[in-house]
């Protein structure tokens, strides 16, 4: 089960373990009172493949971390990227959503800032600081993305300022739930830690290019719900530049790339997905939806709950014709063959 990062938590309990190394030495078959053979120096030194890694590691923390910034507003705080020159910062749609007023801390000094617009479906906003010499962040090209690459993550979990975990990308999601009825269309998995408060921050590569927006991290319901730990989840960049930029342009949304039904739905205890509204016209009116219809599949793929069927439809692309299996409310059942819309943006 995933879920989204609750952003706001209190500082975790327990005691932190940083860098411990704990040395064994094999004594060989002779008497227990003999001492460990010497080690060189030269031994010690490590080699210049890892130090130059470590270089790299160090190069990165120190070009990004000037464009990771605090955010805070009454309900907790989160993180964000400085997008452009202009004092404009990318940030999850869930770290603004309690509303303003919003305070933007980089470096040593704090700003107020302005919402400019956000996406909820794509969990983005932007906020905006006026007359702040703000240091942007490059963006990587996500499609180039394999497998392994090393990941370093740059944020404020439990607003512990500018703080930096490291992992790889361990693999590519489609239709990666939050758990409130929202989707997003693909998404970085990594091993990088990602705490609450890395929401809105970085994720970078060993270039210092940000490659994605840290958002979930997994829970395990068998450990009570708690985080799974080495899997967290970040917007691909490529998402990011190309809704961020919407934001910054038009102050919404105007073309989402994103499949659209045209109903308003609800659950239904795990029988399939309400449908409760039917807009005018929409494809869902055109391909034969009414209200109180139950979507119980999408080519084929069970939709038991709002949550299944967002994610199967996050995936979809607009004018794909897709099989719908519907059951009435008179118990009777469909097929419906219905050809998506694109989603009309948010303002």
């Amino acid at each position: 089960m995933l879920r989204r990062h609750i952003w706001w938590l209190a500082p975790l309990a327990g005691a932190a373990i940083a860098g411990g190394v704990v040395a064994a030495v094999s004594l060989g078959g002779g008497s227990s009172s003999s001492s460990p053979p010497r080690t060189s120096q030269a031994r010690l030194r490590p080699a210049a493949s890892v130090l130059a890694f470590q270089h790299a590691i160090t190069a990165v923390v120190h070009e990004l971390s000037p464009s990771v910034v605090q955010i805070q507003n009454s309900q907790g705080l989160g993180s964000g990227v400085v997008f452009d020159s202009n004092g404009d910062i990318v940030t999850n749609n869930h770290v603004v959503a309690g509303g303003g007023p919003y305070t933007v801390t980089a470096g040593p000094h704090s700003y107020g800032a302005t919402l400019v617009g956000r996406f909820p479906l794509d969990d983005l906003a932007i906020v905006h600081v006026s007359g702040a010499k703000l240091t942007p962040a490059a963006f990587a090209d996500s499609s180039k993305l394999s497998v392994g690459d090393f990941a370093i993550a740059i944020g404020n979990p439990l607003g512990l300022r500018s703080s930096v975990t490291d992992g790889i990308v361990s693999a590519f999601r489609q239709g990666v739930s939050e758990g409130n009825g929202i989707a997003i269309p693909s998404m970085i998995q990594t091993s990088a830690a990602i705490n609450p408060g890395n929401s809105g921050g970085a994720l970078a590569d060993l270039q210092g290019r940000v490659i994605g927006i840290p958002t979930l991290a997994a829970t395990d319901p068998e450990l009570g719900g708690t985080a799974a730990p080495g899997i967290g989840f970040a917007i691909p960049s490529n998402l990011v530049k190309d809704i961020a930029t919407q934001i910054i342009r038009f102050g919404h949304v105007v073309n989402s790339h994103r499949a659209y039904l045209g109903v308003q739905i609800g659950d239904t205890n795990g029988a399939g997905v309400l449908v409760q509204g039917v807009t005018a016209g929409g494809p869902a009116a055109k391909a034969g939806l009414v209200s109180g219809d139950v979507i119980t599949s999408v080519n084929g793929q069970q939709t038991p709950t709002v949550d299944d069927l967002t994610s199967v439809v996050s995936e979809l692309k607009p004018h794909k014709t897709v099989v719908l299996e519907v059951e009435t409310q008179h118990g009777a059942h469909k097929t419906l063959h219905l050809t998506l819309g694109t989603f009309p943006g948010s303002g």
